[in-house]
Order: structure tokens, then sequence, then C-alpha cells
């Protein structure tokens, strides 16, 4: 079976683990949550994957870095969403620290993908 290119980058292979973290972390958020800040923590998650999956297939590097910018600002909403979630008792601080820890290795990973794909010579 073939990989490809996304599926070779530590950044999205790093992604991975936080979404399993975010969907197991907000089984147990109340359930007046699910519509609200569980399914847009999840879908912001899940954005974080998928744009940097996109940007690794584009041609050019300022496509690439566009989607590998809206990678980061994605991420950025899963950051805003887990303190608001921490603020509110749901995610317990041990979690929220452990989450934080892992979003701030994967906002440098993709930093450094946005950087190298605009650093990237013209053909």
């Amino acid at each position: 079976m073939r990989k490809y290119s996304f599926e070779k980058l530590k950044a999205w292979e790093d992604v991975r683990g936080l979404i399993r973290m975010v969907y197991e972390e907000t089984k147990m958020f109340p359930g007046e949550e699910k519509f609200g800040l569980v399914m847009q923590l999840r879908r912001a998650a899940i954005s974080v994957s998928s744009n940097i999956a996109e940007g690794s297939s584009r041609m050019t590097a300022k496509d690439q870095a566009y989607f590998y910018n809206t990678s980061y600002s994605s991420l950025m909403e899963v950051l805003s969403q887990i303190i608001v979630a921490n603020d509110l008792g749901y995610l317990k601080n041990e979690k929220y620290e452990n989450m934080r820890v892992l979003i701030e290795k994967i906002s440098q990973q993709i930093s450094n993908l946005r950087k190298s794909a605009l650093n990237r010579p013209k053909p």
C-alpha cells in the first residue's frame, strides 16, 4: 500500500495523537455541550490534520504555505477551546497541560513546514 507524503510528516502523525486525545476527553463533557464545544473542538482538531494533508499535496510553495497557515490557525482554535474547556471544569488540569504541550510541539512543526515551503527554491 502506498504511503502519501502527508503520512510521512511528523506533524501529521502528532496531530493524529491530538485528535485521539480530543475525542477521548470530549466523551466526558456534559451532554449539553454535544452540539457546542464538543463538535467545535473535534472539527477544529480534524481541520488541523486535513489542512496539513491538503497542503502537502499542493504544487506551489505559496499554496502549500497557505494550507499550513490554515492548519496553524485551526490549531490555535483548538488551543482556545481547550482553555475554555479547562476554565469550565470540563477538562482536568493534567489533561489540559498534556494537550497544551502537544499543541506547542505541533505548532512549531507546522511553522517549520510553512517556512520550508516558502524557502524552497522556485523551479
